[in-house]
């Protein structure tokens, strides 16, 4: 065993998500593999975004292979025994595995990084063949060959996170096409690969430009329906780990329905509905839901993508903020994080790297988690013009909401539809309620609030449901070229108000209810606003 040949270090992380409690059987996706070994589609690259188990999959997958090891106490009893070749393959070939995000931390420059992974593979090769006779000064790449030549034996590679290398800030293009000439080199048309699973964020298209990395098929989240199973949880995995999760927490808090709202919105390519993993298993163990997406990074991890064309997106990102999803032609092998010029890239960058999700032509904010990414920007960043000033004014209007302030409500909403344009053209009711949530963005950190919820005799615009007991509910109503009393008397004649009454269990007892009616007038091109309260009898 040595640090990337046959590495302990890949049975020991996958045993512990093994022996965890949340643990989802993702096994299969080895059978998957055993029949591509030594066959000419033995080149395999899956990418996801981040935190959607593209690791657990790799350290499980070496593990299962790796020839040193003894993992049958972890597979026996998984989905992986039950396939005919499963004694026949278990611990049956070398494997390296490589994990390139991994950087010791005095690392400077390409040339260190690149050195002390050969080094280390050249280590472990030189103890494991001990009766090898490999020339001095040798390659990794001659002495994979030699060994091959002298004993037969076959390799598989596993390499995770294969395009880590492009995202450090010591890499240079001149760096780049060295790096892919070195993974042409070891990989391509060798004798010795049996197989090589190799995982990252960005499709390798992006980035090699020609033949280098060719022989790889490859298998995004969007585009390709082999694999997709295999990474983040599909709803029935959600729904049996919300079952063990009733069954060990005494005072549960989490709701089925709050998981989808919180972490679900990414779909396969064949359309299965994804959750992110990561969040679920966090929400889930803490007995809280959260935005767990914020422990790897800030929220200008999102403005990163598209500061170098704010305007170009700016409407589109006010849109998806309010719940809307906006008309994207997807280019995901156009998306990088080096150098995006246009709102396609952008939008398209933002899908790969999982802010967005993408289905039928269309992108959209996924989830509530990411919704808070993306609020945080829009009041941080002052370059997103009027979006970052109107969800700053968000705090205002939901105090004045709360204070009955109808004519503050009004005058704001005018400022911002004077002076700004062209998302606040209010052509219709759905124009207007993009910008009225849009207007209401702080109230999301105090309450849960619904679009378009089915209430009582019909589908009320707004629903906010308090996240505290002594909060009250609000309804919200909208009209263009009718009046704020008349959105009033809507919310009274189709009783709205009910439901607040007898909701499921998750949401607190609500004792009083804010009615709230907005108007905008075209012809006059006025604003109003009514705001009434009402008792809510349990």
């Amino acid at each position: 065993m040595g640090l990337y040949l046959d590495s302990l270090d890949s049975l020991t992380l996958y045993k512990k998500i093994r022996d965890s409690k949340w643990y989802i059987d993702k096994t299969e996706i080895i059978s998957e593999l055993i029949d591509r070994i030594g066959t000419a589609e033995n080149y395999i690259c899956v990418t996801r975004p981040r935190r959607f188990g593209k690791t657990v999959a790799a350290n499980m997958i070496a593990a299962y292979f790796s020839q040193n090891l003894d993992s049958r106490e972890v597979f026996d009893g998984s989905k992986i025994s039950e396939n005919p070749k499963y004694d026949e393959f278990i611990n049956s070939y070398h494997v390296i595995s490589i994990d390139f995000s991994k950087i010791d931390d005095m690392c400077q420059n390409y040339d260190q990084y690149i050195s002390t992974i050969k080094d280390i593979l050249i280590s472990d090769l030189y103890n494991a063949f001990p009766d090898v006779q490999f020339r001095e000064g040798s390659s990794v790449v001659e002495d994979l060959r030699k060994i091959f030549d002298t004993t037969g034996t076959q390799f598989i590679f596993v390499l995770d996170e294969w395009d880590a290398v492009f995202h450090m800030n010591f890499i240079s293009e001149e760096d780049r096409a060295r790096y892919l000439l070195f993974l042409k080199n070891l990989l391509k048309d060798q004798a010795f690969v049996a197989l090589a699973y190799m995982t990252g964020i960005l499709p390798i298209a992006k980035y090699s430009s020609g033949s280098e990395l060719n022989m790889f098929l490859e298998y995004t989240m969007s585009l390709e329906e082999r694999f997709g199973k295999y990474f983040g949880f599909l709803q029935n995995e959600v729904d049996d780990l919300y079952h063990r999760y009733l069954k060990i927490e005494s005072n549960p808090r989490i709701s089925l329905e709050d998981l989808g709202k919180w972490y679900d919105g990414y779909h396969t390519f064949v359309g299965d509905r994804v959750y992110n993993p990561r969040s679920v298993v966090a929400a889930l163990t803490n007995n809280n839901l959260g935005n767990y997406w914020t422990s790897a990074g800030p929220y200008d991890e999102i403005f990163y993508y598209i500061r170098n064309n704010v305007n170009g997106v700016k409407d589109d990102l006010a849109l998806m903020i309010t719940g809307d999803k906006v008309r994207c032609e997807a280019k995901e092998y156009a998306a990088t994080s080096m150098n995006l010029k246009t709102r396609d890239e952008i939008l398209s960058a933002m899908v790969v790297y999982g802010f967005l999700s993408y289905a039928d032509g269309f992108v959209m904010i996924p989830n509530q988690e990411l919704m808070g990414q993306f609020a945080d920007m829009l009041e941080k960043e002052e370059s997103l013009g009027y979006v970052h000033r109107l969800a700053i004014e968000s705090g205002k209007v939901l105090e004045a909401t709360l204070a009955g302030k109808e004519n503050d409500i009004a005058r704001i909403l005018e400022q911002f539809h004077d002076t700004e344009a062209p998302i606040l053209m209010y052509n219709n009711e759905s124009d207007l309620s993009a910008i009225v949530n849009l207007a209401y963005l702080s109230a999301r950190d105090r309450y849960d609030v619904q679009r378009e919820d089915k209430s009582g005799k019909g589908f009320v615009d707004f629903i906010f449901y308090p996240k505290r007991k002594e909060e009250p509910g609000i309804i919200l109503e909208l009209k263009v070229d009718d009046s704020a009393d008349n959105a009033i008397k809507q919310i009274k004649d189709k009783n709205y108000i009910q439901r607040f009454k007898g909701k499921v269990a998750e949401k607190p007892d609500v004792k009083e209810a804010i009615l709230v009616g907005i108007s905008y007038d075209k012809s006059e091109k006025k604003h109003t606003c009514r705001i009434e309260t009402a008792c809510i009898n349990s």
